[in-house]
């Protein structure tokens, strides 16, 4: 297995500075909306959502925090008002996965950022899908960009990956997403289409994944796809689903976005009937500002 696992993770380690940054920052304003969302009048069902699945925010909360930001950012969520009708989970850092699982609402669920690729041993500083669920966890986000191009995760090793977890019963967060030199190019489509074959060809089934499309010139960088970018890929990536796989995963999997969301922008992006939901960074260790992102599936309602 180590020598397998060698093979396929990339000798080239791209630069945490590989990427052009982006100084038009958007943030959200009023912050103490948060708890008011919920409050509007009465909607109907969701509509506005091309997808059958549930609408669903997960947090990535990376490499940050410590013990004390951890209780702090886990007391507002326990305090927040979400709207009944979303799923929601939170991958904190591996070391503080046990005080969040222990300490946070059974409103939300608990998610780990990154899992080995096949039963646990002797693999320094990884973390087992056994391990995981050990704790409690019930889902592990894969694919994230900052593991393709800083850590040199290839295709096949991510794809592997999955589907180890899902076969020992843990839900996938599959991300996928195009530098910005590929959108400038014309091969964002090639680019997410090719990682979604990854996945596709490794996975048992795709009952228990959530795709995550994030544009890495996107993330972290305040510099967030307009609503009609985000659409277009979400819906040609469930196209490719219909096409590749079958109309039923097509319209069951959630597709959502990431990518510098905020509680300024998740309204207009909830708006789009492709998108099923956000992977959400920074925001996500703001506990009022999650909250909004949580609540903007209103925006996919209608008025009684």
């Amino acid at each position: 297995m180590a020598a397998t696992s060698t093979s396929l993770v990339s000798p080239n380690l791209r630069s945490l500075n590989s990427q052009p940054l982006f100084s038009n920052l958007t943030f959200f304003q009023n912050v103490h909306s948060a708890l008011s969302l919920s409050s509007a009048k009465p909607c109907r069902g969701v509509v506005a959502m091309a997808g059958s699945g549930k609408f669903f925010v997960g947090g990535n909360w990376k490499c940050n925090g410590t013990k004390d930001s951890i209780s702090k950012l886990v007391s507002d969520l326990n305090s927040a008002t979400l709207e009944p009708d979303v799923d929601v989970v939170v991958a904190p850092p591996f070391l503080y996965l046990d005080q969040v699982k222990n300490s946070i609402t059974d409103r939300i669920e608990i998610s780990a950022q990154n899992s080995w690729v096949g039963k646990g041993g002797a693999f320094t500083g990884e973390i087992s899908v056994e391990q995981l669920k050990d704790l409690g966890c019930k889902w592990v986000i894969l694919g994230h960009s900052e593991r393709r191009n800083i850590i040199g995760e290839n295709d096949e090793f991510i794809g592997k990956k999955a589907a180890y977890a899902l076969n020992e019963g843990l839900g996938v967060i599959a991300c996928i997403g195009e530098l910005l030199e590929e959108r400038e190019a014309g091969k964002t489509f090639d680019v997410c289409f090719q990682q979604l074959k990854a996945f596709a060809d490794a996975v048992p089934s795709w009952d228990n994944v959530v795709i995550a499309y994030e544009p890495v010139w996107a993330i972290g960088t305040g510099k967030v796809a307009t609503p009609q970018q985000a659409h277009e890929v979400h819906a040609a990536v469930r196209d490719w689903l219909k096409k590749q796989v079958s109309a039923e995963v097509a319209s069951k999997t959630r597709i959502i976005y990431g990518g510098s969301v905020n509680g300024g922008n998740c309204a207009e992006l909830a708006k789009q009937e492709d998108i099923d939901g956000f992977l959400v960074g920074g925001a996500s260790l703001k506990g009022p500002e999650f909250a909004i992102i949580v609540n903007s599936v209103t925006s996919k309602k209608v008025p009684a």
